[in-house]
C-alpha cells in the first residue's frame, strides 16, 4: 500500500515542478520595458495598418492581469522580429471598443493574426513566445 503513496507523491511533485517552470517562463519578461518596435492599433488606424503582410495584434486592457504578463512577451517578440513583412503590435480594447466589437473580442488577452487584411488566426488566453512565433510562421 505504501508503494502507491510513493507514486502519488512523485506524480504530484512532477506536476508542481512543471507548473513552476511554466510560471517562470511567463514571468521572465514581466519587468521589461515596452519595445519601441510595437505598432499601436486604434479604431482610426486599424484598417490601414493591417492591409499588407502579416500582422499580429495583442488585444488587451490595463486591468487584465494575464494581459500584464502577455504584454512583455509580445513586446519581446516585436523586438526580436527582423522580418519586415510581419508587423507586431497592441490594441487596448478599453480605448478602442469599436474594433474590439467588430472583431468579436470577448476574452482578453486575445492575439489575432491578419494576413493581407483578413483574419488568419486567433489565439485566446495567455501564450508564450514560442507559441506566438509558431503561429506567425504558420501564416508566412
Amino acid at each position: 500500500m505504501a508503494y502507491y503513496w510513493y507514486i502519488i507523491i512523485i506524480v504530484i511533485a512532477v506536476i508542481v515542478i512543471f507548473m513552476i517552470q511554466r510560471y517562470r517562463s511567463f514571468m521572465s519578461g514581466i519587468d521589461t520595458p515596452e519595445s519601441e518596435k510595437l505598432a499601436r492599433f486604434t479604431d482610426k488606424n486599424f484598417t490601414h495598418q493591417i492591409k499588407n503582410g502579416i500582422v499580429l495584434i495583442d488585444f488587451w486592457a490595463e486591468w487584465c492581469q494575464p494581459c500584464k504578463i502577455q504584454g512583455p512577451i509580445v513586446s519581446q517578440l516585436a523586438e526580436d522580429n527582423e522580418d519586415k513583412n510581419v508587423k507586431i503590435g497592441k490594441c487596448d480594447v478599453e480605448k478602442n471598443p469599436k474594433i474590439a466589437k467588430q472583431l468579436g473580442i470577448m476574452n482578453i488577452p486575445t492575439i489575432v493574426i491578419f494576413k493581407s487584411g483578413k483574419e488568419a488566426g486567433r489565439l485566446v488566453g495567455l501564450k508564450n513566445k514560442k507559441a506566438l512565433e509558431k503561429a506567425i510562421d504558420s501564416y508566412k
